[in-house]
């Protein structure tokens, strides 16, 4: 499943898909580091979400004009809802420089965007939604807020867990999952696929309802 969502990553020339143009679309954006040296990495996980729903959908992401040159995307549907999916070409820490111009290229609104990424507070393979907030210290969430001009924006949370001993948080997220944690992942960006497809067809109450409940 990770090999064809990687796979679904490869980006072309051209226009994104004109799905969304002049509608109302939800921008679904997975949050890591760019390029196969960060492929694996627990920060990274967002970016490997987004991948697998692209895969799913039978949807390349694509690169677009010049404007989004930090983007690739494509515009679809999910489960009828129209979406735009993405993945970003810079690093964590510039991640608002690529999103600002995404939402602007398809005339959305901050509480439009989905942010799926790493968390460490919560539990390995635990998935959690939440709308605005602060950025808990994830240096993407920060970068976006900072350059949309707003935290109104839907995260969903993929548990990640804090590292034992004395590793820190910095070199944990950076850092591949473990094996026993590859075995678990597939089923986890299931879950976060599932999150995107309640909030975009059901709405963010409704989906944290039904994805919280014990």
């Amino acid at each position: 499943m990770l090999a064809m969502a990687h796979a679904m990553l490869e980006s072309t020339t051209g226009r994104p898909d004109p799905v969304c143009d002049g509608w109302d679309c939800a921008v679904v954006v997975g949050l890591g580091n760019p390029g196969p040296d960060y492929a694996g990495h627990r920060h990274t996980v967002g970016a490997m979400a987004v991948a697998d729903i692209a895969a799913a959908e039978h949807v390349v992401l694509k690169r677009g004009p010049a404007r989004l040159a930090r983007v690739v995307c494509s515009a679809t549907r999910l489960a009828g809802a129209r979406v735009v999916l993405a993945t970003l070409t810079t690093y964590m820490n510039e991640s608002g420089q690529a999103v600002a111009p995404l939402l602007d290229y398809y005339k959305a609104e901050p509480a439009s965007l989905i942010v799926l990424h790493d968390e460490l507070d919560l539990p390995f393979g635990t998935v959690r939604i939440k709308q605005g907030g602060g950025d808990n210290g994830h240096n993407g969430l920060r970068s976006i807020t900072r350059s949309v001009s707003s935290p109104e924006y839907v995260r969903v949370r993929i548990g990640i867990g804090r590292p034992v001993g004395r590793q820190s948080p910095a070199d944990f997220v950076l850092r591949d999952f473990n094996a026993a944690e590859r075995t678990d992942l597939p089923a986890i960006l299931d879950d976060a696929a599932r999150a995107v497809t309640m909030i975009v067809t059901r709405g963010v109450v409704a989906a944290q309802n039904e994805l919280h409940r014990p």
